[in-house]
């Protein structure tokens, strides 16, 4: 069943993120040492956005890794979508680091949720000021699976500072993202300065 919800889910992100219908995507792989492929796929949605998808992370349930034996159907499953503004050539790095936020569900048991913070603790690309995103429902809507699957979530993987990942600690997500509306700031914006805090 995973190559099957695999290709669903690639079908289901072209029809809701491509430009133009039936066109396919740039994709790049990143492999794990003992982990599955993730594949990275970059969409131009308009002249000045392009949205970098996840393709891999909803192969199978995430769950409780301690969990003897997993259940190889029931379970929630995700996919990552990181949008930004006037991206090309800004964002050396950002295949890598995608893939590995993908990877944690499988890696360290992660069951990604909305307003989650999934810190890498380094640049999300080369030069980026962003260290963390932090996940919100994304525009792309569930995909459903053939029953007893559950359906696979798509979250936006918004890049946030070590400063904003801090700010979100203590406050919480609702609390950042009324900083980054009394300032104007666009998060899409790879360039953008952090909320003052």
């Amino acid at each position: 069943m995973t190559e099957a919800v695999l290709t669903a889910v690639r079908a289901h992100l072209a029809a809701n993120l491509s430009d133009t219908p039936g066109s396919a995507p740039e994709s790049a792989s990143v492999t794990f040492l003992g982990l599955e492929p993730i594949e990275i796929l970059r969409f131009h949605a308009s002249k000045d956005l392009t949205r970098f998808a996840t393709l891999g992370c909803s192969r199978h349930p995430m769950g409780d890794p301690t969990t003897i034996v997993a259940d190889p159907t029931r379970g929630p499953r995700a996919e990552l979508v990181l949008s930004l503004r006037r991206a090309e050539g800004l964002t050396a790095g950002v295949h890598r680091s995608l893939a590995v936020l993908a990877a944690l569900p499988a890696v360290e048991g992660v069951v990604l949720t909305d307003d989650a913070l999934l810190d890498l603790g380094e640049p999300l690309w080369e030069g980026a000021p962003f260290t963390a995103v932090l996940l919100e429902a994304s525009d792309v809507p569930e995909l459903e699976l053939p029953e007893p699957a559950d359906p696979v979530r798509f979250f936006d993987a918004v890049p946030i500072t070590a400063n904003e990942a801090a700010w979100k600690r203590l406050r919480g997500a609702d609390a950042l993202r009324e900083a980054w509306a009394e300032a104007g700031i666009d998060v899409r914006d790879p360039e953008r300065g952090a909320a003052r805090m």
